[in-house]
């Protein structure tokens, strides 16, 4: 049998605030040094809806704690483990409206991923993005629980203009997301996409949407080479530079793959488990960049 090769992680976050008066992103991360697997965690609270900084915030913590306890080994089910994790924050939404009625309506999205050896696992809600950079190329992951999907087919079919579609008022209406009720669509793939060295991932909220895809695409041929710190601030600065009075709350995840350069001694669940919770003091207050350099 092929032993599956073993990988680094280089990882870095960032927050900015945008055009908005307040944060309503949060994001977790956890790859402990040494070891071959983590993961990461980012939530866009419902604008105009109510507390969805505080709906971000929850959603992060209780997906965090899920994946924390010791459930991230070879053996386990991740999907399943992620599913669990979704449903429990969820859950935790209602238990927030039902001890503080004036936070009826709060709601978020959830993006998370987990990296196990070569593997990545990953659930997402709503239209947080994730990204896989590979071979020169961008391309998204995760299914887009949003109404652009269905406004972009009907550019496509003639039924709008280029001008229609992108500034359709439902555009980016969501279709699904965590609001303690039923959640009406769920992406968790039951098989993991296969990583390679120099793979690149992004986890984003949509207000890194505001760069199409072609921009971010060039961003990050002429960065691959760079490490996730400047890669994540590259993005941001684009953002920046773009200086849209819309621009919407931005948070960023960049984990770039690498081949390991050494074996590491492997760690007991315990270990694992307690370094992660050390990465929950941060979890979430990440490097926070709260307005990008102009």
């Amino acid at each position: 049998m092929t032993k599956a090769p073993r990988f680094e992680f280089d990882v870095s976050s960032a927050l900015a605030l945008g055009a908005r008066s307040r944060q309503e992103d949060a994001l977790a991360v956890a790859f402990p040094v040494g070891l071959d697997h983590g993961f990461a965690i980012l939530s866009d609270g419902m604008g105009g809806h109510a507390s969805g900084d505080l709906a971000s915030r929850t959603i992060v913590a209780e997906m965090f704690a899920g994946l924390s306890l010791g459930t991230l080994h070879p053996g386990a089910d991740l999907p399943d483990v992620l599913r669990a994790s979704m449903r429990n924050a969820n859950a935790n939404l209602t238990e927030c409206v039902k001890e503080q009625p004036t936070h009826h309506g709060m709601g978020g999205t959830v993006v998370a991923a987990v990296a196990m050896h070569d593997k990545l696992y990953w659930i997402s809600v709503g239209d947080s993005v994730l990204y896989l950079f590979r071979d020169e190329t961008l391309c998204r992951l995760n299914a887009d629980h949003s109404m652009a999907p269905q406004i972009d087919l009907m550019l496509a079919r003639g039924l709008l203009s280029e001008a229609e579609a992108a500034d359709h008022p439902q555009r980016n209406c969501l279709t699904s997301a965590l609001m303690g009720g039923a959640v009406s669509q769920v992406d968790c793939p039951e098989e993991p996409t296969t990583l390679r060295p120099d793979d690149i991932l992004i986890l984003a909220s949509d207000g890194l949407q505001f760069l199409p895809d072609p921009i971010i695409e060039a961003l990050l041929l002429r960065a691959r080479r760079d490490g996730s710190q400047e890669i994540a601030q590259d993005l941001m600065d684009a953002l920046s530079t773009m200086d849209d009075p819309e621009q919407d709350n931005t948070s960023i995840v960049v984990i770039r793959v690498q081949q390991a350069k050494r074996r590491v001694r492997p760690s007991s669940i315990r270990s694992t488990s307690n370094a992660m919770f050390k990465a929950f003091r941060r979890a979430v207050t990440p490097p926070v960049q709260a307005n990008p350099r102009r």
